[in-house]
């Protein structure tokens, strides 16, 4: 199990072509969701994410009006105020929770969320591999990219592939 974030950002990185490949490998063949979020389910309860919480350091977490509401009454502001406080207008996502380069989320205080209890639904739901719509493998377009960020996905697809029989 790999969890040292700098080893990930590099095999993620050069591993990319190989899981793109995956990616479509696992389109075109049978294979068992199940098995699948067994395995994934497995390599989550192995690694603690609020001890990493890379994700929040380089992600954005789009926000949904839900979440807004449920954010604002949590900090017991009005939810205008919260949008304006907290959020950001991105043309790919929409809205999304506030960022900076340096420091990740506006919500993040080295590896703790301050607003976990209340957190935007994406972010419970995070790394989308265990929890998520629709099949593993319709969601494997957003992997690629996480493998080189989180330690959960980076490993569960290395599982994933051995379990699959994928050959490199």
């Amino acid at each position: 199990m790999i969890t040292d974030l700098v080893q990930i950002r590099l095999l993620g990185e050069k591993k990319r072509p190989e899981n793109e490949r995956f990616r479509r490998h696992m389109k075109s063949h049978d294979h068992s969701d199940r098995v699948l979020r067994r395995i994934a389910e497995d390599v989550e309860e192995q690694i603690d994410c609020t001890q990493c919480a890379n994700c929040c350091k380089v992600a954005t977490a789009k926000v949904s009006d839900r979440d807004v509401e449920r954010l604002a009454r949590y900090l017991r502001i009005k939810p205008a105020q919260f949008v304006k406080q907290y959020t950001m207008e991105s043309g790919e996502e929409g809205v999304i929770l506030r960022r900076t380069e340096e420091h990740g989320c506006v919500f993040l205080e080295g590896t703790t969320c301050t607003v976990y209890d209340a957190r935007p639904e994406t972010c419970q739901r995070f790394p989308h591999v265990v929890r998520g719509t629709g099949s593993i493998a319709s969601r494997m377009w957003q992997f690629t990219d996480r493998a080189c960020y989180c330690p959960i996905v980076y490993n569960s697809l290395e599982e994933f592939k051995k379990v699959l029989g994928f050959t490199k």
